[in-house]
């Protein structure tokens, strides 16, 4: 099989046996999965389980003590994120929706990790450049409005530390990101950062099939 060839395209049945033979079974994500799933189509926001426990490996593999998120929703991946940390780790949060976030907060506490965790109810953009430039990032997870990922990519590397870790999540856009009939707004934004990055010397980059695609940054 020649290398461009070398993947495995997934059935239903596939990532089933895919996510049943990894550690995804946490109850507590779980709950919230299925609490989560209640709120209708909107829970398509949710990240899955196995792109969970891959940012939880990453950052715990980096030893990362201060990351931050940018769309939180209901917290399933702030939970992952946090629990990586060490015990005097802290997550920062940003997104905008208290009713979302209040499912968040609930859970954050079930899980003892309300002291690790600050939210921001205010647009991303503004809590990230009130941020010192001295400010040291281990890890960022990316996963808010597409329109503006170009912006928060560029604010967060400048505070990465070197070997620091930015996760974007979304970026195969439901396969849109290759269709060029889509020049939808947000569709646009994400090929224009997948472009950025593809070319982007300050950085080493993997774009890896999990859920809707995730790409993968290591500050130089």
């Amino acid at each position: 099989m020649a290398a461009e060839e070398k993947f495995t395209a997934l059935t239903r049945e596939l990532h089933k046996y895919l996510v049943e033979h990894g550690h995804n079974g946490d109850p507590l994500l779980a709950e919230l999965a299925r609490e989560t799933a209640a709120l209708g189509r909107i829970a398509g926001m949710q990240i899955a389980a196995e792109q969970g426990t891959l940012m939880g490996i990453l950052a715990r593999a980096i030893g990362a003590r201060s990351a931050i998120e940018i769309g939180t929703f209901t917290g399933y991946s702030a939970i992952c994120i946090a629990r990586a940390l060490p015990p005097d780790g802290h997550l920062l949060c940003c997104d905008v929706n208290a009713e979302w976030t209040a499912i968040a907060r609930r859970y954050w506490e079930r899980a003892g990790l309300s002291g690790k965790i600050t939210l921001k109810l205010a647009p991303a953009i503004e809590t990230l450049s009130a941020l010192p430039a001295g400010h040291a990032l281990d890890f960022v997870f990316i996963d808010a409005d597409k329109v503006n990922y170009r912006n928060y990519y560029e604010e967060c590397l400048k505070r990465m530390r070197p070997n620091g870790l930015i996760l974007i999540d979304n970026v195969l856009w439901g396969g849109n990101v290759i269709d060029s009939r889509d020049q939808s707004e947000d569709t646009r934004a994400i090929r224009a950062l997948n472009d950025l990055i593809a070319h982007d010397q300050r950085v080493e980059a993997v774009m890896i099939p999990v859920s809707d695609g995730l790409t993968v940054v290591r500050k130089k």
